[in-house]
């Protein structure tokens, strides 16, 4: 029955599709880590999916969410993941594809069944984007706040059961990787990721069985990135545009063939895509196969909902 949820996964269906295979999926297993995508579009509905976000599970628990993108809302409620069970949450940046969905997730904070407190990390602010804390406040502020009902999101009060606390600033421009949470479980680091002028940040997750980086949106022109990703037994990566995109597209993102280089320079044990549009979806067969020219290891094709367990040590 593993075996048969396994060939679900590789294959790239939903875990809806596989709920027939079995009843739970492989990355809530107890005894290992992995990564869920609850969303595997982008900021345009014809791709048919949500757009970004992803559940890290450690043990069976849903403990990171990181990034929040629209339709995320849902597909955290069908994955089977608790706001009571989460530590950390990390907001790539702050286009809606990734941050849309934040407050209706934080809103299930007056439904939950016992007190949590969760640590939120994001990127410093622009001209045009808002920091981490400053989105925050924006959002769920006393009297100012666009959800200033849920202001008890602060300390836990007014009959919301989750403090979310503390709100972390991210440098982006940072030389070296930012440490933003630790626990016994897990370790989280930040780095800021080139996306045009948009404040980025990708996210490493490290614990003892393994280590996932995933990548949100960037073109790929910072060297450093490299380096923050390598040792990952899980590499999460955008494939949002083909190699005859636009100059503008290639300044916000990779194409394939810089996504294999990458890919291929870090060296990870597998390598997830998610964050398909439309356009990258008529041709995703090839472009995969552009990526495997350079990267040599196992390619994932991401989906809603799928699910992937740390892969096995030698």
């Amino acid at each position: 029955m593993k075996n048969l949820l396994r060939i679900a996964i590789v294959l790239g269906l939903t875990a809806a599709s596989a709920g027939a295979l079995a009843a739970e999926p492989v990355c809530r297993s107890s005894g290992t880590m992995g990564i869920q995508l609850l969303g595997s579009g982008g900021p345009i509905s014809d791709d048919a999916r949500a757009s970004s976000g992803e559940v890290v599970w450690i043990d069976g628990k849903s403990r990171l969410l990181i990034d929040a993108g629209g339709g995320t809302y849902l597909r955290f409620g069908q994955a089977g993941a608790r706001l009571e069970d989460l530590h950390f949450i990390g907001i790539s940046h702050f286009h809606t594809d990734h941050s849309a969905d934040l407050p209706a997730i934080l809103k299930g904070a007056y439904f939950m069944a016992s007190d949590n407190k969760v640590a939120l990390a994001g990127p410093d602010g622009s001209d045009a984007f808002p920091s981490m804390s400053s989105f925050f406040k924006d959002m769920f502020g006393s009297k100012s706040g666009a959800f200033a009902y849920l202001e008890g999101l602060h300390d836990g009060s007014d009959g919301l059961r989750l403090t979310v606390s503390p709100v972390i600033d991210v440098d982006n421009h940072a030389e070296k990787p930012s440490l933003v949470y630790k626990d016994a479980e897990v370790t989280v680091y930040a780095y800021g990721i080139p996306h045009g002028d948009v404040p980025t940040l990708a996210f490493r997750i490290e614990s003892k069985y393994g280590t996932i980086v995933i990548s949100a949106d960037q073109n790929g022109t910072r060297k450093g990135f490299v380096d923050f990703a390598k040792g990952a037994d899980i590499l999460v990566m955008p494939a949002a545009i083909d190699d005859d995109a636009d100059a503008g597209s290639k300044y916000l993102h990779a194409p394939p063939t810089v996504v294999g280089k990458l890919a291929a320079a870090i060296d990870p044990k597998m390598l997830v895509l998610n964050h398909f549009m439309g356009k990258s979806l008529k041709d995703k067969d090839g472009n995969v196969k552009i990526i495997q020219q350079y990267y040599h290891g196992p390619v994932y094709e991401g989906r809603d909902l799928s699910c992937f367990e740390m892969p096995a040590r030698k």
